[in-house]
């Protein structure tokens, strides 16, 4: 039997087809998002200096309450947190975050984390107390406006 070197040749690009395809994708398990913030922003236990962050899942899914926050570059981590899932109405396009505005002019809250497309997010926990003024401070949410892809794409977010 004469196999031809045309049916190979066919196969093995369909095959490398559909290994890239399944690589284009691998971001999305752990939510890679990379966001610039213009001002200090505030996370559980840290204040982050103005500049740009990867934000991603712990785990690379088995754990989605887990949020790690490294430097653009990744050589930096800047903490691993616990969140809780939060859910929205309708899932955005874009990178959603919302940020609560202390009334008393302080460095303004990170609250909330969706990632494109997705309906659950990550709400961060922070002590009882300041879940407490969290809840008695202006709430804004932002809609990035660009959708991460790989971790080399920089998101927008912050005044």
């Amino acid at each position: 039997m004469k196999i031809n070197k045309g049916y190979i040749a066919v196969g093995l690009i369909i095959a490398f087809a559909l290994f890239f395809e399944l690589g284009a994708h691998a971001d999305e398990s752990d939510e890679a998002t990379t966001m610039s913030f213009s001002q200090p922003i505030q996370i559980p236990g840290k204040v982050l200096p103005a500049g740009t962050y990867l934000f991603e899942l712990a785990n690379h899914g088995d754990e989605p309450n887990i949020v790690q926050v490294f430097s653009s570059d990744r050589t930096v981590l800047y903490g691993t947190f616990l969140t809780n899932s939060t859910q929205r109405q309708e899932p955005a396009g874009d990178t959603t975050v919302t940020l609560a505005e202390p009334e008393s002019e302080a460095t303004p809250v990170l609250v909330k984390w969706f990632y494109p497309g997705r309906e659950i997010g990550n709400e961060f926990v922070y002590s009882k107390k300041t879940e407490m003024e969290l809840a008695r401070d202006r709430q804004k949410t932002i809609v990035v406006s660009q959708e991460p892809t790989s971790n080399s794409d920089i998101t927008r977010a912050g005044n």
